[in-house]
């Protein structure tokens, strides 16, 4: 039977991995210009699909609207139109989101992505509501936002009203990492979108949403390994299957010590610094004993890198892993006090 040919709106679909981009920060606090238009570069030469500023990841809330914008630019100008933009565009209300797509629309960037409204735990109709005004007017196709821990969630018959109603609402992007949801989603949309782009932004389940039909994903580990998600994406794509979830086995580990024992999302930059950027402290405060603290985790991040080889292991080793964060941070410590009372020729 012969295979139906793909429109061009299906061929121009949203695909592959993105980056829902970290952003380096000066001594002073500022966004370091130089050391994130290296990063950008550094991701698209090691394989990455497309670029997600102003994300979760990289912490859109806690910079200015002009700092947003700023972000934006200095991707676009770096990217030069080597891979797609998806920028997010969430701010506190219909007025202010709309004037972030029309910046948006006129640096060239592919389409926007933005949250249901936050802060208010909004219903189903005022979600759509919501999302309905901002299409009706978007000079730039929009990508919906689920992630439900933060924000309203958007249900399945929100979704496919949306996808149903407006040409400009073009996929949606979720982070609840819930594959029976993604599904319901894929089935209610997709017989009527074949164009809809479905990205997950759940990492830790990525290969199992690209067997249900995800087109892709932007996942914050791909700011540090970059060269393992595109990897995980290749070998699904060429029908290794089997390859593809033992990377996503692996990737588990780097992910669960990333997102659970930092405040998010200081544990992706920390391993993105040990990749070899600059990124600085973060806008949030910390007291003293959670830098402290943060320093002994990213020993075990340095140990986990390596053992992917994206890193040299630590001049100390390594110590042995159990999979509890607590026992294997301790034990890191010991290994790097020993060491030292070594090369002072304690023992």
């Amino acid at each position: 039977m012969p295979v139906p040919a793909m429109d061009a709106r299906e061929l121009n679909r949203l695909e592959g991995i993105f980056t829902p981009l970290l952003v380096p920060l000066d001594g002073q606090g500022q966004i370091n210009e130089p050391e994130f238009r290296r990063f950008v570069s550094w991701l698209i030469e090691s394989g990455v699909h497309g670029l997600y500023p102003n994300g979760s990841t990289g912490e859109f809330t806690r910079f200015t609207p002009a700092e947003r914008r700023r972000i934006v630019q200095v991707v676009a100008e770096e990217t030069a139109g080597r891979v797609p933009i998806l920028a997010g565009a969430a701010e506190a209300n219909v007025k202010e989101t709309l004037s972030a797509c029309e910046a948006y629309a006129e640096m060239g960037v592919r389409a926007v992505a933005i949250v249901a409204p936050f802060y208010y735990r909004l219903g189903p109709e005022s979600v759509y509501a919501y999302f309905a005004e901002i299409a009706r007017n978007s000079p730039i196709d929009l990508t919906l936002y689920n992630i439900p821990m933060f924000a309203s969630p958007i249900d399945v018959a929100t979704i496919r009203r949306l996808a149903d109603e407006f040409p400009r609402v073009i996929g949606i992007k979720d982070s609840s990492g819930d594959l029976a949801f993604m599904m319901r989603m894929i089935s209610a949309v997709r017989p009527l979108r074949p164009d809809f782009t479905f990205l997950t932004g759940w990492e830790a389940v990525l290969v199992p949403m690209l067997m249900i039909g995800c087109d892709g994903g932007t996942h914050a580990t791909s700011n540090v390994a970059p060269e393992i998600t595109r990897r995980m994406y290749d070998l699904f794509r060429s029908g290794d299957h089997a390859g593809a979830m033992k990377w996503q086995y692996r990737l588990l580990e780097l992910f669960d010590v990333m997102l659970n024992s930092f405040e998010f999302p200081d544990g992706f930059r920390a391993a993105a610094e040990l990749r070899g950027f600059h990124f600085g402290r973060g806008r949030q405060p910390q007291t003293s004993s959670q830098r402290i603290d943060n320093a002994a985790l990213s020993s075990v991040l340095e140990c986990i890198l390596a053992d992917f080889e994206l890193v040299n292991p630590p001049a100390a080793g390594c110590g042995v892993r159990s999979g509890n964060i607590g026992n294997d941070k301790l034990e890191q410590v010991v290994v790097k006090v020993l060491h030292e009372l070594k090369d002072k020729g304690v023992f």
